[in-house]
């Protein structure tokens, strides 16, 4: 058995339901740049990605550049509707006020937003202190540094730090890190998840796995 001292917390689509209203935000932001996806296409190709590497992606299906404002425009124009809209995913608040281990969130995504998406939820008092940034850091999941970034500032050692990911990006970062990694998979799990990742299809079912404080 091997003991976890740490739980370290994706945001959007982990603990918030945020993927789908972002997918729809960029839906309807885009034809104006002159690109028409639909909110499945933008999951499947930016899912857990960071938002450079969707806007190079974007860029290239453009063949131009963007003005300087479209980043920060679409920004604001997500938080609305993340404001409207956004709930937390199901089981999320009575999992992490449950939860005897020490936990902490880390995300790819910008604190501001990390920090709204927690608010509107409910969820912001239980992780006050204990959010990692990418764009604090400098590193982005896939690449295993914010998680192990996580771990040393919460002073743990990464092989007995669990991960909870809904992203291949962000679960194999955790792996790459060298810790435990929980998929949150609610539907049909995603063909490509690695081997050594333990799928779990709810968080209720991840709160009676981590009550023992270990998993085999």
């Amino acid at each position: 058995m091997s003991q976890i001292d740490l739980v370290l917390f994706d945001s959007d689509g982990t603990l918030v339901d945020s993927e789908i209203i972002v997918a729809k935000a960029w839906e309807q932001y885009l034809p104006s740049f002159g690109i028409t996806l639909t909110a499945e296409d933008v999951l499947a190709r930016f899912k857990g990605i960071s938002m450079s590497e969707s806007v190079d992606q974007l860029v290239q299906m453009r063949g131009a550049a963007f003005p300087e404002s479209f980043v920060p425009d679409f920004r604001v124009y997500m938080s609305t509707m993340l404001q409207n809209e956004l709930q937390p995913i199901r089981g999320a608040l009575d999992l992490v006020d449950s939860l005897n281990i020490p936990f902490c969130l880390v995300s790819n995504g910008p604190r501001e937003k990390i920090e709204l998406c927690l608010g509107v939820t409910g969820l912001l008092p239980y992780f006050e202190g204990r959010i990692f940034s990418a764009y604090e850091v400098g590193a982005w999941k896939p690449d295993p540094r914010l998680y192990l970034h996580a771990a040393h500032a919460m002073g743990v050692d990464p092989s007995r730090c669990a991960v909870v990911e809904d992203s291949l990006p962000g679960m194999h970062a955790g792996l790459a890190a060298g810790m435990t990694v929980f998929g949150l998979q609610e539907d049909t799990p995603h063909p490509d998840i690695p081997e050594s990742v333990h799928v779990v299809r709810s968080l209720g079912e991840l709160r009676v796995i981590l009550s023992d404080k270990k998993y085999s």
